[in-house]
């Protein structure tokens, strides 16, 4: 009944360089073997340089690279694969809303802010706003 989180993302250097989406597909294709066909598969997009320093990605580039990980997962499972695509980086009560609404996030992974219950109270408050 275990259900794994596979944890992907590039670095701040690959970032700066555009090079995100050829970090993840080689991460994603890294990560995911032919035994997983027919299960349910849970992605984090982490990238490396939000996790624990304030920054996070802003949302059109968490859209694009949500959709950009979900097309890499189709190619390779075909359309038809149960995934879930969550964000984590840095998530906190100012953004967790925003991100959470955004195409293509299916949830987020509270990384830091989860170990004060105010922040994490905030955020599910925040998340469950309509």
């Amino acid at each position: 009944g275990l259900i794994p989180i596979i944890c992907m993302g590039e670095n701040e250097s690959a970032y700066e360089q555009g090079r995100t989406k050829a970090i993840l597909d080689a991460q994603t294709r890294g990560s995911l073997p032919e035994e997983l066909k027919g299960q349910p598969i849970t992605i984090a997009y982490e990238p490396i340089w939000a996790i624990g320093t304030g920054k996070t990605a802003r949302t059109d580039e968490i859209v694009e690279t949500h959709a950009h990980i979900r097309r890499t997962v189709q190619a390779i499972f075909g359309a038809s694969v149960k995934l879930r695509i969550l964000y984590g980086g840095s998530v906190k009560p100012s953004n967790a809303r925003e991100i959470l609404h955004a195409d293509g996030v299916d949830g987020v992974l509270v990384g830091g802010a989860s170990l004060k219950a105010s922040d994490f109270l905030a955020i599910i408050a925040g998340c469950n706003a309509a």
